[in-house]
């Protein structure tokens, strides 16, 4: 039987109902079809996180569904969830703590526009405040890379490495974000989905006008350390924290 400390196993808990919930909030703002897409959360103070079962309703999803993975990608045995099969994506996100020590949450989306963009292997270019507060510049692209192992993983860790964005769109796939913890990673899925929409509207009227690169870099620092309430917690990227 896999045992852990009482402060480990009140983490665990607390992750795997926020996990289930934040399922629903895909649902929510239509980020998702059927039962694509997942929402992983890492557990604070161990080398574990929890992510969503393979092929599951959304509706039907609970906290005690939830699957315990360590940074492996290797179900914990005996505990909550085990007896399912993880989310196809689970080596991806494993992938993704282990070589990306910041990072406290990871969502992946189908989500239409931004797979349109992923499609079509464009990245989103930063042309509104939106894209600079949130994502600090473009929205790049991600190498084409197939389902099952931890080769989509390498890409968003490559991808992302010393970038500002908090998504990636992986070529004929769809975006992965990243954040703080699974809630942060979600508001950026959320995020990622209203900019490929917009910009992509915007084309449809003539050439979008760039933001000067000076602009945008005055912009995500406001929003990132001034905008909201002090007690707020900003995403640090690795760059931020060397």
């Amino acid at each position: 039987m896999t045992t852990f400390s009482d402060e480990v196993e009140e983490s665990i808990a607390r992750v795997r109902e926020e996990v289930a919930a934040l399922h629903g909030e895909l649902v929510r703002y239509g980020l998702v079809v059927w039962t694509g897409g997942n929402v992983s959360g890492r557990v604070p103070g161990a080398d574990l996180f929890v992510i969503k079962p393979s092929g599951v309703p959304y509706d039907a999803l609970t906290a005690d569904d939830m699957i315990l993975c360590d940074l492996d990608g290797e179900v914990i045995a005996e505990t909550a969830g085990a007896h399912r099969s993880p989310s196809s994506d689970t080596a991806a996100h494993a992938y993704v703590y282990r070589h990306m020590a910041h990072v406290g949450g990871v969502v992946h989306t189908h989500s239409t526009y931004a797979v349109a963009w992923a499609a079509r292997g464009e990245p989103i270019p930063c042309v509104i405040t939106a894209m600079a507060d949130e994502f600090g510049g473009e929205i790049p692209i991600g190498p084409f890379a197939i389902i099952g192992d931890d080769s989509i993983g390498r890409g968003v860790v490559e991808t992302l490495t010393g970038h500002r964005s908090r998504a990636v769109l992986m070529q004929n796939h769809g975006p992965f974000t990243i954040g703080s913890d699974a809630r942060d990673a979600v508001k950026a899925a959320v995020m990622v989905e209203d900019v490929a929409r917009t910009v992509h509207i915007a084309r449809q009227l003539g050439d979008p006008l760039p933001i000067p690169p000076e602009a945008i870099d005055r912009l995500f620092d406001r929003y990132q350390n001034v905008y909201g309430q002090s007690s707020d917690a900003r995403f640090a990227t690795s760059d931020e924290e060397s």
